[in-house]
């Protein structure tokens, strides 16, 4: 039976989670709970696996969190109740145990738009070399031009961050875009509910003691961290190279950040690609066949 995502079962999940082999940054809690209702999730609980329902804006599965191997696939599956069932956003290690198992009955198709982009913290910090050459003159511009602050991500800041929210929307004017008005629900949830989420840092950065930008990140893993959301205000130039590059300077317990996809957004890509990724996190969509 499903039933919504909630807090009270956090620790549940993210103890499941650490077992499994899932790095992709759609499962991290932060993230379901940030985005629910936004996409009508709901899960499901058994003894081996915890399924993942959308409701919005189409009904799909995501992948089943839990270990995946040995696990029989024909009796967990039909659980659903769905002989076609179609999962979004699974990860490249499931695909290779349903493409293995199911051969010609399922179809796989690569979910470009929703690979998550993985990066180098020590590259995002250090900014050596020419290919880093731009951000790091814009970095030193930010920090030469402005009388800046950064300060880590406290419960004491979750107020200011909520109207810097408020004010970089009312600029990019959110309700006119379907995706900045569901992102700032996401945002608003976040901030709402975080003194009572698990692992969730980010940061702030203040312009002669005005809001200029902010982070919003999580500790998924000793590995990696999540950045899950960011925002500036462009009469700062350079501001998105400093909040980065001052967040994950105080943030380096972990080698590898995850920037999460580019939604398939030209704009979006090529900003991300401009940082060099180390890897990608691939992600497709299935469909079972009867």
């Amino acid at each position: 039976m499903f039933e919504p995502i909630s807090l009270q079962r956090q620790d549940e999940y993210l103890e499941r989670l650490s077992l499994s082999s899932i790095s992709a940054s759609d499962y991290s809690f932060v993230n379901l709970w940030g985005w629910a209702k936004e996409y009508g999730l709901s899960w499901s609980w058994s003894n081996d696996l915890i399924w993942i329902r959308q409701s919005w804006p189409e009904h799909v599965f995501w992948a089943p969190v839990g270990l995946w191997q040995g696990i029989e696939w024909e009796e967990a599956l039909a659980g659903l109740g769905e002989p076609e069932a179609v999962f979004s956003r699974v990860p490249h290690g499931l695909m290779e145990i349903w493409k293995n198992r199911f051969a010609e009955r399922v179809e796989i198709q690569e979910a470009r738009d929703q690979w998550d982009y993985v990066y180098s913290v020590d590259d995002l910090v250090s900014l050596r070399g020419n290919r880093y050459h731009k951000k790091k003159n814009l970095l030193n511009q930010f920090m030469k031009k402005y009388s800046y602050e950064y300060l880590d991500m406290s419960m004491d800041l979750t107020g200011k961050i909520l109207a810097m929210q408020q004010r970089w929307c009312e600029w990019r004017d959110c309700e006119s875009s379907e995706l900045l008005a569901a992102e700032n629900r996401a945002v608003e949830r976040l901030l709402g509910s975080w003194n009572g989420l698990r692992n969730v840092t980010g940061g702030a950065l203040f312009v002669d003691g005005r809001e200029a930008a902010f982070c919003l990140a999580e500790r998924f893993s000793p590995e990696m961290l999540i950045i899950h959301a960011e925002k500036g205000f462009p009469e700062y130039s350079g501001v998105y190279q400093a909040i980065n590059q001052m967040f994950l300077s105080a943030h380096r317990e972990a080698p590898l950040v995850n920037r999460e996809q580019d939604l398939g957004e030209e704009g979006m890509r090529k900003a991300k690609m401009s940082y060099h990724p180390v890897d990608f996190i691939r992600k497709y969509r299935i469909r079972f066949i009867r």
